[in-house]
């Protein structure tokens, strides 16, 4: 993989994020742990390049973001997709699914990646919020996504470097 800066990058993000989806991915205690997300954004924030990742309080990848300072956003081709789809649904709690996953992690620095990515974004935290029901200006949409009141964690990353194939 090749670095290039965060200007460069040429994927659609809409495309990235929200088709071909990407592996959210942190480390605590020397253990990597990931969830596939579809929900998410780049853009400028405070001066800076930065990426918007949102996870559930009940996902165990979300205890390793909390402790980690920096994760990976990790995106694979579409013959991944099986893949991907595993590690949505299947909890790192209950089993080793990066192991079984066949997927091999690398590490830039502190943080783990995923060597089959064809694009990463290599991210430090700078903001982490809870989802406020009161703050829904559209109801609809409180209504239909949390119907459990399992509200979003919303993490504003910097993206320090970008990986591509």
């Amino acid at each position: 993989m090749r670095e290039i800066r965060p200007e460069e990058l040429q994927k659609n993000p809409f495309q990235m994020i929200g088709k071909e989806w990407m592996l959210v991915t942190a480390e605590k205690d020397g253990v990597a742990n990931t969830m596939t997300a579809s929900w998410g954004g780049v853009g400028i924030m405070w001066g800076k390049p930065v990426a918007y990742v949102f996870i559930r309080p009940q996902r165990y990848t979300k205890e390793f973001v909390d402790v980690a300072d920096t994760l990976s956003l990790s995106v694979l081709g579409e013959e991944y997709r099986k893949t991907l789809s595993y590690l949505g649904t299947v909890s790192g709690r209950d089993e080793d699914k990066i192991g079984k996953s066949g997927l091999h992690v690398m590490h830039d620095g502190e943080t783990p990646y995923f060597e089959e990515a064809n694009t990463v974004l290599i991210c430090r935290k700078l903001f982490a919020q809870y989802y406020d029901p009161a703050s829904f200006i559209d109801k609809n949409c409180d209504e239909k996504w949390y119907p459990n009141k399992d509200y979003h964690m919303m993490y504003i990353v910097e993206i320090e470097k970008v990986l591509v194939d």
